[in-house]
């Protein structure tokens, strides 16, 4: 979501930027498919320097890496139109169905303790849940290291609640 996108990217870059004295953030965007849901973030960096100082971009890429930017995030320069792709974490999409299910199921399950189980279950320790909500789904947004992984650790769950059933999981990232 376009907020979380500045707390989680835009506020903290902006700040390591402001303190080495290298720019400032100037702009972000949220792209969405025709189905509403999310395809890519987009931040914009203005340099104090006309020049284009290679520690500084190292500098910028490892902030965003700590913050969690995923596999296949790039960094475009515009002056020389190079893209460096960057990004360490992979990801996981939890499509949860919201209209095919057993009524009951939804009056008697809740989607925040599928939000918690599966942080637990993939050691996600973000503030911030990252979440669609489409017309006929919710897609729930988990990062790691491995995909792999996280889907290994929440197959049981997901198998298992009711909410859950007919989800389809899908890499991300």
């Amino acid at each position: 979501m376009p907020l979380d996108r500045g707390e989680i990217y835009e506020d903290p870059l902006e700040e390591l930027l402001k303190a080495n004295g290298i720019g400032e953030v100037t702009g972000g965007g949220t792209m969405q498919l025709k189905s509403g849901e999310l395809e890519y973030c987009d931040l914009e960096i203005k340099l104090n320097s006309n020049e284009i100082n290679e520690n500084d971009i190292q500098l910028i890429i490892k902030k965003l890496e700590e913050l969690g930017a995923p596999k296949g995030s790039k960094l475009t320069i515009e002056k020389t139109d190079q893209k460096i792709e960057f990004g360490q974490k992979e990801g996981l999409g939890i499509y949860i169905d919201g209209v095919n299910l057993d009524p009951e199921v939804y009056k008697t399950s809740d989607i925040n303790f599928v939000i918690s189980e599966i942080k637990k279950m993939t050691n996600d320790n973000s503030e911030i849940t990252k979440y669609w909500e489409g017309g006929n789904e919710t897609a729930l947004y988990f990062y790691s290291d491995s995909f792999t992984e996280m889907k290994e650790s929440i197959k049981e769950f997901v198998n298992s609640y009711p909410l859950c059933k007919g989800a389809r999981i899908e890499q991300i990232a």
